[in-house]
């Protein structure tokens, strides 16, 4: 791989923001059929470096050469022309806009009379979807698509521009471990075919399946370069944070409290039904006080709308089956009536349902907690910042001030915003939605530790994920979902990913390996399943 002639070198990469200096004299090079892992904290400057890769950001120093020629972007479609395409984390679809014309947007097919060709254009579509993996009406609008879905759409995307290099932010943040493995097999095909490619992940037991070479950024500058196959996640961390960090998670024993939530038979039947939602049909859970319950199954299995329906968030419809907090039937008409019944959410997509990006840290800090802070209907300045104040030094949000707009924060302190205005409402019930995707390995130690406080508190949290080792690490139970029903249930001090995968993919019907049948688990207050670092 070594000897394959670099398609783009990067050479004394530079750029300010302000005073900031997100990118300093950072050097990259890609070679064709490569894999290279780009990693580095939230903030350590890896998405400055490819928007300047992608033509996303122009008003920087340094030299970019494609294939021996340098060359000056000054718009992303310059970047496209020479053959550099990138997918984005965020994702950056129209939502009123179909699949196919969100794949072919500025690129449609037209007729010889000048007219969008649609046909082509779906059965191109098709085409692109089906080495994705997955199966999707073309004429479907984005927006009515799961946060996965639409992250397979980007890629798809992506591959339909036949770059000769493909920049991937955090593809797999909201992907299944089924549709992962769908992508890792785009990715050799992609290989084989000569594209070099540049892959930004958080997820360290990705990176040696995956990569080649990987090299780490911290605070804007290349600190280290590996050969991706020999590295250990220890080395990464400690290179990415320039500390040791504690990458695996500790088991512990925990005293746990009485029930808290009670889900029997659980099943809602909506007024309107939305193409692509799996509505509960058929969940069986408890949560007692300081457990950590797991949420687990693949794309589509109904993890999300489970916690949305028991927030409020979900469709209008009918309720069927038991649902009590504290021994008292609970149906929340809203979030608002969730968060007076003690119950609060961290939703999967923060950048677009857990935050007003434009919005100040302070603002979307006390944005649920407004009447707590007010007298007669007026909030008062001091106990909104004060709340903040103490809320972001808890949490250990990282920014310059909390009067700055929330969306220049990174990823992993934007998702710690959204915990600690949600933690500012004392919840008894905390529900969350894949908390740690996209987050980088330093932020994810602090929310796994922020876990084990909350649980501490007593605090019950029904915790949905999308990596396995995360459910298995940090959870005491885990529920599996299927097709918007729970059919197994795993005590983790005796059940692996392994019985969880199986599980999710109807391999297995439940119970843990040592043969206990699904159902609570059994015990007497105590759990010595996985808990947060």
């Amino acid at each position: 791989m070594d000897t394959a002639p670099p398609l783009v070198e990067m050479t004394g990469i530079t750029k300010r923001y302000g005073g900031v200096l997100a990118c300093d004299a950072v050097d990259l090079t890609v070679r064709g059929g490569e894999v290279h892992a780009l990693l580095g904290e939230n903030g350590a400057g890896k998405s400055t470096l490819m928007k300047v890769l992608s033509g996303d950001v122009s008003d920087h120093t340094g030299q970019i050469t494609v294939e021996g020629h340098p060359i000056q972007f000054a718009k992303p479609a310059d970047a496209q022309h020479a053959g550099i395409a990138m997918i984005h984390q965020e994702l950056d679809l129209v939502p009123g806009l179909s699949v196919a014309e969100n794949l072919h947007l500025g690129r449609e097919p037209r007729t010889r009379l000048g007219i969008v060709d649609r046909r082509a254009m779906s059965e191109r579509t098709r085409e692109l979807l089906r080495r994705t993996g997955i199966d999707l009406d073309p004429n479907r609008p984005v927006g009515e698509l799961r946060v996965g879905e639409q992250q397979l759409v980007t890629i798809a995307r992506a591959l339909s521009l036949d770059a000769k290099v493909l920049i991937m932010d955090e593809p797999t943040s909201a992907l299944s471990t089924a549709e992962v493995e769908r992508l890792f097999g785009v990715i050799g095909e992609l290989r084989r075919n000569g594209t070099g490619i540049v892959y930004i992940s958080h997820r360290m037991d990705e990176i040696g399946q995956v990569a080649d070479r990987a090299t780490v950024l911290r605070n804007g500058r290349k600190v280290a370069e590996f050969d991706a196959q020999e590295m250990t996640a220890e080395e990464a961390a400690e290179a990415m944070v320039g500390r040791t960090v504690q990458t695996r998670f500790q088991s512990r024993t925990v005293d746990l409290g009485e029930e808290l939530l009670r889900v029997r038979g659980f099943a809602v039947r909506p007024k309107r039904t939305r193409v692509g939602r799996r509505e509960p049909d058929g969940i069986d859970l408890t949560v007692r006080g300081g457990e950590i319950v797991g949420l687990c199954g693949l794309l589509g299995a109904g993890r999300t709308e489970l916690l949305e329906s028991l927030y409020g968030a979900g469709p209008s419809g009918t309720w069927e089956g038991e649902v009590t907090l504290d021994g008292q039937p609970v149906r929340p008409a809203g979030p608002r009536r969730a968060l007076r019944s003690g119950i609060a959410f961290v939703p999967e997509d923060r950048r677009s349902s857990g935050l007003v990006l434009g919005h100040s840290v302070t603002a979307n800090t006390v944005l649920s907690t407004l009447d707590r802070l007010g007298v007669a209907g007026m909030v008062r300045r001091r106990s909104e910042l004060g709340a903040t104040q103490r809320s972001v030094e808890q949490l250990k949000v990282k920014l310059g001030r909390i009067s700055d707009p929330v969306g220049t924060l990174s990823g992993g302190n934007q998702q710690k915003v959204v915990f600690g205005r949600m933690l500012l409402t004392e919840p008894r019930l905390l529900l969350l939605d894949d908390p740690t995707r996209g987050v980088d390995i330093g932020a994810k130690a602090e929310i796994y530790q922020l876990l084990s406080e909350i649980a501490g508190r007593g605090i019950g949290v029904l915790l949905a994920s999308s990596e396995l080792p995360e459910l298995v690490g940090v959870c005491h139970r885990v529920v599996v979902l299927r097709a918007g029903r729970s059919v197994a249930e795993f005590d983790t001090a005796h059940a692996g990913e392994a019985d969880l995968l199986a599980a999710a993919m109807g391999e297995r019907t439940g119970g843990d390996r040592n043969g206990n049948p699904p159902g609570p688990a059994v015990g007497t207050g105590q759990s010595t399943g996985g808990g947060a670092n």
